[in-house]
């Protein structure tokens, strides 16, 4: 899915690894790998804990909009 990929690429974005976001989240760097790759459906409340992180929308993480 589209919003695993935009996921991805705001953490590469931010030059952040998997282990960070994953303590940010609460969660193991395994869990997160799993969200990340589309291998397990994420939580909304994790979208939303993420978009706060970013500083994005839950429509730019969607691919909704480009405009974050």
């Amino acid at each position: 899915m589209y919003l695993y990929q935009r996921i991805r690429d705001l953490r590469e974005d931010n030059d952040l690894s998997q282990q960070f976001i994953a303590n940010i989240l609460g969660i193991t760097r395994q869990q997160y790998q799993l969200y990340e790759s589309g291998k397990r459906e994420m939580p909304m409340r994790l979208f939303i804990l993420l978009a706060d992180h970013y500083k994005v929308s839950l429509d730019y993480i969607a691919g909704r909009t480009s405009k974050k």
